[in-house]
This record gives C-alpha cells, sequence and structure tokens, in this order.
C-alpha cells in the first residue's frame, strides 16, 4: 500500500489516523479526492483510544458559556449514533445536585433545558428532574447526605478505538488508502511549498522510505500537531496544550453502579460514572502534561484522586487501589489559552495554514470529528479550485447521512431486530449466548464476514486451544483491519486491556502464536511483541510512583 501510495498522484494525504484524520479521509474521499492516510503508531493509538468514550454534547462548556460548541456537538451526536449504531448507544445521565454543590436545582433544570434546546434533543431524550428519593431510586450507591435531586438527560456511550476504525474502513471502501506505522520523517518542499512527505516504515527491519506527493498535505496528527509544525518551521502564534486525563476500571462485583452519573467533586470539576460489559469505569483527571507524548503513564497521585473522587460520591463501597482491574491514561491536544486552568481551556477546534500550505487541525472533541472533516474539506475544496487543481467545485460533504463501516443495520431503529438476528445466527454456528451478542454488537452488519470465518477456522481454533470467536475476531482484525502488533488487536480492535483483562491475558499466548506463523516472525519480534503486550497489561494496573 505504501508503495501504491508513492506511486499515485494524490489529491490529498492525511497524517494522523484518529478520528479526525479518518474523518478527513472520509469526507475527502466520498467528495471524489485521492486520498492516503499514514500514522506513525497504530490507528487510534493516541487519544482516539483514550478518551471517556462519550460521544456527548459537552454539558459542562454550557457552564463556562461556550454555547457554540454546546449547539454544534450536541447536534453531531445524533448524527454519529445513526450512521453507526452498532458502535453509539444513547445512554441515560443522572447529575446529582447536593446543598452546597456546583449546580442546584434551578440552575441544573435550567442549564438541562437550555442543552435540549441547542443540542436539538428529540422529545423522547429530554431532561427530566427528580427529587431526592427518585435519585437513589436510579441509583442507590449514591451519597444521601445533603442530597436535593437530580436531572436525568442522555448522552451517547462509544467504543472510541472501533469508531475511528471503522470511520477508516468506510474511507477505504471508497477507495482511500491508509497504513498505520508510517512516519513522516520529512517533508518535501519545491521553491518553499509543501508538495508531499517522505515516509517511513516502522515494521519492516530495514525501515524502508517512500515519497508521496499530493496536491494538499493536512496535519492531524493530534497531540503531535506542532511537532509537524515544528518540522514545517510554521510552529508560531497559537500552539498546543496538552492536558492528561485517566480512567480507572473496576469489576462490577466492586462497583455495582446502576445508572451512568456525572457529578462534580469538592474542587469543582466534573467526573463521569459509567457501567459498561460487566464493569464500572470511571474519570477523568485534567492535569496540565509535558511528558512522553506516545506513551502517558497513570501516577499513583491520579489514582489516588480518581479513587477519593469515587469513595465521597459512593461512599458504600470503600474502593481501594486493589480493586483497580484496569486503566487508561489520554491526552488532550488543546489550542493554548493563556492564563487558563486546564478544565477551563476551550474544546474548540481551528484550521491553521502555514506559509509553505501545510494545513493543520487542532484542537476538538472526539464527538465533533465528522463536522470537522467537513469544515476542513471545504477549506481545501476552495483553495484546490482557487489555485485551477480542479476543474469545478466539489460536491458538498455527504457524511451526514453516511453510515460508517458495520454501521448498514437500517439505523437506530432497526438495531435492536438487526443484533437478535444475528446473535441467533450466531448461536446456530455453535456460539455462546454471550459470544454471538458480543460479535454481532461489536461489527455490525460485518459480523457476516466474521461468521464466515468462523466456520473456516473452527477447526484450526480447536488445535490451537482457543474459542472459534477469539481466532474469528483475529483473522478479521489482521485481514480487515489492519492489525500488526498483539497490542492492536486487544487494545483497540476489541477493548479487552480495558474492559476485560483477565479476558486478554487468557487468550494472549495463542493469539500471538498465531500472529508469528501468518506474519513470519522471527523468535526476536516474536518476544518484542510478546513483552511490549505484557508491559501495556502491567502498565494498565500499575501505576508510576509519585
Amino acid at each position: 500500500m505504501l508503495q501504491t501510495m508513492s506511486e499515485r498522484k494524490l489529491d490529498l494525504i492525511v497524517i494522523g489516523g484518529g478520528i479526525t484524520g479518518a474523518g478527513i479521509a472520509l469526507d475527502a474521499q466520498s467528495r471524489g479526492l485521492r486520498t492516503a492516510l499514514i500514522d506513525m503508531q497504530d490507528f487510534a493509538a493516541g487519544t482516539s483510544s483514550r478518551s471517556t468514550k462519550l460521544v456527548h454534547g459537552g454539558l459542562r462548556y454550557l457552564k463556562q458559556l461556550d454555547v457554540k460548541v454546546v449547539a454544534e456537538v450536541g447536534k453531531e451526536r445524533a448524527i454519529v449514533y445513526e450512521n453507526g449504531p452498532h458502535v453509539t448507544t444513547p445512554e441515560w445521565m443522572l447529575l446529582p445536585f447536593y446543598k452546597g454543590g456546583t449546580f442546584g436545582k434551578l440552575s441544573t433544570s435550567l442549564g438541562l433545558r437550555v442543552y435540549d434546546f441547542l443540542a436539538g434533543v428529540k422529545r423522547s431524550e429530554r431532561r427530566k428532574m427528580f427529587r431526592p428519593e427518585e435519585t437513589l431510586t436510579h441509583e442507590p450507591l449514591l451519597k444521601k447526605k445533603d442530597l436535593k435531586g437530580g436531572g436525568y438527560y442522555v448522552e451517547y456511550r462509544t467504543d472510541d478505538a472501533r469508531l475511528t476504525i471503522e470511520v477508516m474502513k468506510k474511507a477505504v471502501e471508497l477507495g482511500a488508502l491508509a497504513v498505520n506505522y508510517a512516519k513522516v520523517e520529512e517533508l518535501l518542499m519545491e521553491n518553499g511549498k509543501l508538495v508531499g512527505v517522505r515516509v517511513v516504515d516502522q515494521i519492516a527491519g530495514e525501515k524502508k522510505s517512500y515519497s508521496l506527493y499530493a496536491s494538499k498535505i493536512v496535519n492531524a496528527a493530534g497531540p503531535w500537531v506542532d511537532t509537524l509544525r515544528e518540522m514545517d518551521r510554521s510552529k508560531h502564534g497559537k500552539t498546543l496544550h496538552l492536558t492528561k486525563g485517566v480512567h480507572l476500571v473496576f469489576d462490577q462485583s466492586k462497583f455495582p453502579l446502576r445508572q451512568a452519573i456525572y457529578f462534580d467533586t469538592p474542587d469543582g470539576r466534573m467526573v463521569f460514572a459509567i457501567p459498561r460489559e460487566g464493569k464500572t469505569y470511571i474519570g477523568t483527571t485534567d492535569t496540565n502534561y509535558k511528558g512522553d507524548i506516545a506513551n502517558p503513564r497513570i501516577t499513583e497521585a491520579d489514582r489516588a484522586y480518581v479513587l477519593r473522587a469515587a469513595n465521597e460520591m459512593f461512599p458504600s463501597l470503600g474502593l481501594t487501589e486493589a480493586d483497580v482491574e484496569s486503566s487508561w491514561t489520554g491526552l488532550r491536544p488543546l489550542i493554548h489559552q493563556e492564563g487558563k486552568d486546564p478544565s477551563e481551556i476551550s474544546r474548540r477546534d481551528e484550521i491553521f495554514v502555514s506559509d509553505s500550505g501545510l494545513i493543520s487541525m487542532a484542537g476538538g472533541k472526539l464527538t465533533g470529528y465528522r463536522k470537522m472533516a467537513e469544515s476542513v474539506v471545504d477549506k481545501i475544496a476552495a483553495m484546490l479550485l482557487a489555485e485551477g487543481k480542479v476543474s469545478a467545485a466539489l460536491p458538498p460533504s455527504r457524511t451526514r447521512t453516511l453510515p460508517i463501516s458495520g454501521g448498514d443495520v437500517g439505523g437506530s431503529a432497526k438495531l435492536a431486530p438487526f443484533l437478535r438476528g444475528k446473535a441467533s445466527q450466531g448461536l446456530r454456528l455453535g456460539l455462546t449466548e454471550a459470544e454471538a451478542a458480543l460479535l454481532a454488537r461489536r461489527y455490525g452488519s460485518n459480523v457476516d464476514a466474521v461468521f464466515e470465518l468462523l466456520e473456516q477456522h473452527r477447526a484450526e481454533a480447536a488445535q490451537r486451544g482457543m474459542p472459534a470467536a477469539v481466532l474469528a475476531a483475529l483473522v478479521y482484525a489482521i485481514e480487515r483491519e489492519m492489525v500488526v502488533k498483539p497490542a492492536d488487536f486487544f487494545i483497540r480492535r476489541t477493548g479487552a486491556l480495558f474492559f476485560d483483562i483477565a479476558w486478554a491475558k487468557q487468550w494472549k499466548a495463542p493469539a500471538i502464536a498465531f500472529m508469528a506463523e501468518r506474519f513470519g516472525w522471527d523468535e526476536a519480534q516474536t518476544a518484542a511483541y510478546t513483552a511490549e503486550l505484557e508491559q501495556l497489561l502491567h502498565e494498565a494496573v500499575n501505576p508510576l510512583e509519585a
């Protein structure tokens, strides 16, 4: 694929395979631009697999009077949901309010009403207000002292990494080229103008390089946006401000949360606690970050902060460090605003165009990825037309109603019967009820391809001592989702390292053995990839010491 990219005259190269880059690739390719995307890591390996995993409207930005952000991303939630209902789910959120807290009954009621209006929330999902006893009926674990009531409203829960992968797959289905583990080492200039990039394959032993050329190049590298701007000598004016957020994961036996909760902490931050797949996860922090961008780590102080917040809001639990089953740490690439606290910095996105022509996309939120992509491709389209590089104006964006890969289930209204039908089919193929339901939900309308692989690899799975469902998912991930390393599969294609760490530990050895044979790894490569996964499993549970 890298060879193919180097041989083609491309209209657009996208640097960065997170949700922003994937969204840009899909929008551009769907409008007819010949598009290629590269990422120096795995797709979604940065911020796009380490978020709070919510496609949410940003209620707290209303608190900051950032009305424009609330209105824009609020409306986008429903679009993201309709286009990929298998990876995004409506989730009723309870916002309890207490005597002396940030929110009171009036401010919560008014805030949620304004939120419903700005976000264009449909009638069935508009906010409700509860008295204290109703609030506790919905979530008995909540602190009872000084409870004044609760607001009830809808957010959308997602699998951020799978959302990114499905958007990317749709772009590829439409003709885009996308490659992970391909790093931009040099920007190629002619007469002071950017014409291409030199990319080095990070997997090939000889680290082979390729020169790719395109009419326009977009820097959608998330936390690395300024690194590329430095290469372009255009890092001046506004710059990135990285903040770190951590989340802790507990088994439901330790943290039996019934209901998603959004609550404020004594220091004025807002925290989510969300039940998911037999687990409860809680976060996030918001602290300035200056360390290793590729591998941000949870610290003992981070863990202590989140545990303290959890135990203050759910005092009967008595959660300890030993109860933490897994965790993740992500970075927010925000646009720096002098003198502002990390949690007060705007989540708005901006487009920077340098003198050389490098187009950089900075800031923004997961929820707004489609709209961000539309705005940057609109800008590219106008530039190409003005420069005479296209003969006619590009058509407008069509992603508002374009299902992502796996999303061809007939919209959200038909998702439930679709999932029931596919789960029944899985049972007939010999899967357990849990396996069948999980595969149908994870892969959506692509699940038939996984079922085919299940039949083809049933005997081999038995020989390898692993369930056919695990091997089928692994083969699908290799053949259709560009899995290169074990960590790609266990973190970003399945989410297992976060939400089923025991499953990851159980099947890592047979999965690695299969990959080693499939890819022809030697002993050293196999050992290196095994060690990498072991290290990530360790880091998920063990924080950095202060």
